[in-house]
């Protein structure tokens, strides 16, 4: 895919996720119509209606390419998939967004050849904007009003200390597997967060490290996966082998993502 195809994608997609991100909180205002899925999580209405405004987008700009979103695929719509496709989480974070809390984000991302290329991740709570541009650029920009700062504040990992880790721990999730890691890895530090907010803060810096045993779908981190990848981190199998997309049922095994080495 060349440069000047990310680059269009970031002109639509970035609005296209503000967009989605004020739907969302004006669902938020109002009846949340919440029902209970397949797999027993929570949707609203938020998320089908914040994933017609994303669909709408991506079929305009690119309509060759494949889209698996999580709603669709609840409705049984699982179109084939080759080599390029979108994975496209709407809200992710529902029970947060449910709750009142902010830890609830938009999701878009690109997947070439099992790797996670491009992404837009949105914060409609705190209006920040997150981009993977490429696989090597990602940036963090202000929203204000539903206006896209064009300060765009380029966002990189931390070298992993070799002593005082800071790990990024599910609020949600934090199993018994995931309390062993953080024994045997000597780290007492922890920030809880939401959503894949919790890839956000290990790009930007903020933590070093975000292990996951739990299962998840390709939807909830492929966003998050791209832009820690590009701002210098990376994703992993538990046993350091590459951590690929487009997996049977797009479900995925356990993961550890980080910051780069000290």
């Amino acid at each position: 895919m060349i440069e000047n195809k990310y680059q269009k994608f970031a002109e639509v997609l970035r609005p296209t996720a503000v967009k989605a991100g004020r739907k969302i909180l004006e669902v938020r205002e109002g009846n949340l119509g919440i029902s209970i899925k397949g797999d027993q999580s929570p949707v609203t209405i938020a998320d089908q209606q914040a994933e017609k405004i994303i669909l709408s987008s991506l079929k305009n700009i690119a309509p060759e390419i494949p889209i698996i979103a999580e709603e669709s695929v609840s409705a049984g719509i699982v179109p084939e998939t080759k080599e390029i496709f979108w994975l496209v989480d709407p809200l992710d974070g529902t029970k947060e967004f449910i709750s009142g809390g902010s830890d609830f984000t938009v999701n878009i991302a690109l997947i070439e050849n099992g790797i996670p290329t491009f992404a837009v991740i949105y914060v409609p709570a705190t209006c920040k904007l997150y981009t993977a541009l490429n696989r090597d650029t990602a940036i963090l920009q202000n929203v204000t009003h539903d206006v896209i700062s064009p300060d765009e504040i380029p966002i990189r990992t931390r070298p992993i200390p070799q002593e005082g880790m800071t790990a990024v721990a599910s609020k949600s999730h934090l199993d018994d597997q995931t309390k062993a890691f953080l024994i045997d890895n000597n780290i007492e530090n922890t920030v809880s967060v939401g959503s894949s907010l919790k890839f956000c803060i290990v790009a930007t810096g903020d933590a070093d490290i975000y292990p996951r045993f739990g299962p998840t779908m390709e939807w909830d981190i492929a966003a998050g996966h791209a832009i820690l990848n590009a701002a210098g981190g990376s994703v992993t199998n538990p046993d350091g082998t590459p951590f690929r997309y487009q997996k049977k049922g797009y479900l995925n095994g356990a993961f550890i993502a980080k910051s780069h080495p000290s």
